[in-house]
Order: structure tokens, then sequence, then C-alpha cells
């Protein structure tokens, strides 16, 4: 702390939103909901008194680890500037007092902290414009913001900084107080929101159009129209797992060197917003659900309840979590087939099996990779360690290897001659095959792919030019 000040009159910082790009109770309401949902239940008695008093119960409960919070950098900049320059620097906020002593304790750049510590005065709007008068006199301190509550402080402060503002906040900001900056870096909320999504990711749901495609139905308008809508559906589920995977998993993602740029684990998006989006994506593919046969709606359902099991609990579970992301694969498989009513082949439901356990494989092996890069032990989140490098390595290339043979197998078969007329094109697809797995595995080895297999593809020029052969091989085989 500086011995002396300066002249400059006190820099007053706000919390949530403002200093770091989230929101602690919510953040918190999530964090004790994933470790003792039964006592969030009984916390939420306290809503009867107020949402103060809410905040207050949960803060006694459970805290944020204030080293992986998603702070706002230019935020601190301004701080450690007014540091540098003898100014007085308050952390004042209405989050529960708990909570803001561990931050500024971490960061170490407040001189005082101002906080909600009673049931009585929820210190927001003018009830913090009202205290901070009364200790710095009327415009004797500077204010950044970010919400329309604090209007009521930048009324009665020197100067206003706006700090990634709500809808319609710097406009009247601007009409009652004097800006000293603004600080606004977000990208397009709908940019935001389709990579929560992770609508690249739709791609794997391409899967339900292998089994009409496989049966050569395409010429059917009815069962085209009904893939697309089983495509839609499965979009729809996957990006709610996806942002409820996101939630669940902040912590960790904020420790992952990449991950940690994800919306909700850099304070992108609201964690209150990504739980109402998700029930709206699921309520959603629901509704559509319906338009298909009831069969597809019990696959969606098991697909749903596994990617559940996996979220909450199977992630963390050695060689379990591989499995289940192959299987969740090859129920894509099992529900586009349901969606079309056509039997799925034995065939293909094996050689998805084998084919996607080595794909689930390499996402773990690289991960892993990364993690020691970063000077881990294992995987964060997960339950691998470095020394399981070889062993991952060799399961994944032997399932790999065994895809191309169960293809191989199925070419020679009574059902794979019955469907083509000029068999000898698809042992081309042996060929094709056996090279991506090696070739995907290799640059895995290397550190020189991306920890998802699927963005590796779309971006892998070698990878587009083998499916299009694949493509070719498989028309002039007809």
């Amino acid at each position: 702390m500086p011995e002396q000040y300066s002249p400059a009159p006190p820099l007053c910082v706000d919390l949530d939103g403002t200093l770091i790009r989230t929101d602690l109770a919510g953040e918190c309401l999530l964090l004790l909901g994933k470790r003792r949902p039964l006592e969030l239940l009984r916390l939420m008695k306290k809503l009867l008194r107020g949402k103060t008093a809410l905040k207050l119960a949960l803060a006694d409960r459970v805290s944020c680890d204030p080293g992986t919070l998603p702070y706002n950098n230019d935020v601190l900049k301004m701080l450690q500037a007014a540091r540098a320059q003898g100014r007085r620097t308050v952390l004042v906020s209405a989050s529960p007092r708990p909570w803001v002593e561990t931050v500024a304790a971490h960061l170490g750049l407040f001189d005082d902290i101002l906080a909600t510590e009673d049931t009585v005065t929820n210190l927001a709007g003018s009830s913090k414009a009202d205290r901070l008068v009364e200790r710095y006199g009327e415009q004797g301190f500077d204010y950044a913001g970010n919400a329309q509550v604090d209007l009521h402080v930048w009324r009665h402060a020197r100067k206003a900084i706006v700090v990634t503002p709500a809808r319609g906040v710097l406009d009247r900001a601007r009409s009652q107080a004097v800006i000293a900056a603004v600080f606004d870096d977000r990208p397009s909320a709908w940019w935001t929101w389709l990579r929560a999504m992770r609508i690249y990711q739709w791609a794997k749901n391409l899967l339900v159009f292998v089994p009409f495609l496989a049966a050569h139905a395409w010429a059917n308008p009815t069962v085209v129209m009904q893939a697309c809508v089983a495509f839609l559906v499965f979009g729809l589920t996957a990006s709610s797992v996806y942002l409820l995977n996101d939630l669940v998993d902040l912590d960790a993602d904020r420790r992952h060197p990449r991950k940690k740029q994800r919306p909700f684990a850099a304070g992108m998006l609201p964690v209150a917003q990504g739980v109402v989006a998700t029930v709206l994506l699921l309520a959603g593919s629901v509704l559509l659900a319906a338009l298909l046969p009831p069969m597809f709606s019990a696959a969606l359902a098991i697909y749903y309840a596994v990617a559940l099991a996996y979220t909450f609990y199977f992630k963390r579970v050695v060689l379990a979590d591989v499995m289940i992301l192959a299987g969740l694969y090859s129920v894509r498989l099992i529900a586009g087939a349901a969606a079309v009513t056509i039997s799925l082949s034995f065939w293909l439901l094996a050689f998805s099996v084998f084919l996607f356990m080595s794909l689930a494989l390499v996402k773990r092996y690289t991960e892993l990779l990364v993690q020691r890069d970063a000077g881990f032990l294992g995987a964060q989140g997960r339950g691998y360690h470095i020394d399981d490098f070889p062993l991952l390595q060799t399961m994944g290339v032997v399932s790999g290897y065994a895809s191309v043979l169960l293809l191989a197998l199925y070419i020679n078969s009574e059902t794979g001659k019955a469907l083509y007329s000029r068999i000898e094109f698809i042992w081309f697809l042996c060929i094709l095959l056996l090279f991506w797995i090696s070739r995907v595995w290799l640059l895995a080895h290397r550190g020189q792919m991306h920890d998802d297999p699927l963005v590796f593809f779309f971006k892998d020029r070698s990878s587009q030019a083998i499916a299009a052969i694949a493509v070719l091989a498989m028309v002039l085989a007809l």
C-alpha cells in the first residue's frame, strides 16, 4: 500500500461484470449445485427473504477460486496505473464481503473494500452511491461500473468509467456523468453464442444421414426430410449438452491453455443465461423429435441420458470416458436409422464402434499432451496421467486398424456385394481409411493436431482430399 496518496480522488471499481467478466453469485450457485445439489435446493428458501439473504447464505457455503476468475485486463491495467500514481483504489461491490475480500487479497491492488455485510443494506445502486458519497464526498471519487444500477453511482462521481456496458447503459451514462473511459472488447453476441453452442460440432450429426445413404434410400424425399429433421434435433440436443458441459467444467476449463477461451470460462456469457439457453435448446429438440417415429425419440433420450452421465461423472473415469464418447457417435447412427425406419447394418455399427473409439482416444491423447506441455502431471478434470501416453496411443491405433479390418470384411460380405455393382472401387476405402488413421495418430504423436479430431478434419486439406476420393470411389462403385 502506498504511504502517500495522490491528490486525485479515489478510484472505485465494481466487482461483478466490471473487474471480473462474470457474476460471482451465479457462479457460486452453479458450483454449489454441482457439489451439493440438495443443499442448493434447501438454500433456495432464502429467496423468500430476498436476493441479499440468498447471497449471504451462499457465501457461507461456497466461494469461487479467485485465481481462475476471468478478470478484465483493461480494468487491471487501470488499477495498476492508479496505484503507480499513488491514487487510493477501492473495490466496492454488492457481493458478500467474504467473496470481495478473497478477490481483493488475491489481486493485492486495493486499499479499501466496501461490500454487502448484512441483509439490511444491499450495497448496490443508490445504497452504494450513498456510501461512497458519505466516505469520499459528492464528486469526490471516480467510479468504474457496467450495469443499469451503476447509473445511481455515476451521478455522484467525478468521472465515470464504463466497462462492457449492458444495452443502453452507455448512452444514459453519457447524459448523466462525465465519461473518462469506455472499455468494451466484447465480440458479437451472436458469434459468441454460436461459439458456445459449438455449431461446428454439428458436423458430427451428419452421421444421422449415414444409414439411409448406406441403404441407397436417397431417392425418397420423405426419408430425406426425416433425416434432415433428425440432424436438426441432434444439433439442438448436442448444443444443450455442450452448454451444460461448459457450465459444469468452468474451473477445469479456466485452467486449460485453450479451453479457458470458451465463452463461459472467459466470462463472455453470463452463467445464468447459459442455464436458460440449455433448457430452451433441449425443449426445442424434444418438440421437433415428436415429428419423427417414437424409436427416434427413444434413441435421443438414451443419447441425452448418457451425455449427462458423461458430463457429471464418467468424463473423470479412465477409459469409460472414451468408450462413452465412442458410444455417443454410434447412437447417432442408431437414431438416424430410427428416424427413417431403416434397419441398421451390423457391419456399420461394429465399424463405427472401433473407428470412433480410436478418435476418442486421439482426443484424450492430445489433451494430455497439451497439459504436459503446460507443466501439469495429468489432464485437468480427467483421470489420466502423463505416463499413460504410450498405452493410449497403442489402444487408439489398434482400434483404428480394427475398423479398417471390419470395413474389409464388410466389402467382402454378401451384404456389401449386393449393394454395389462394382465392388472393386470400394476397396479404395480401406486404403484411404488406413492412411488417414495412421496420419492422424502420427500427427497426434508429434503434437501437430488439435485436441478435437473433427476440427482437425475440417482444417486439414489432406483429410478433405481423402474424403473427396472416398466419395468418388463410392459413386463409381454403384
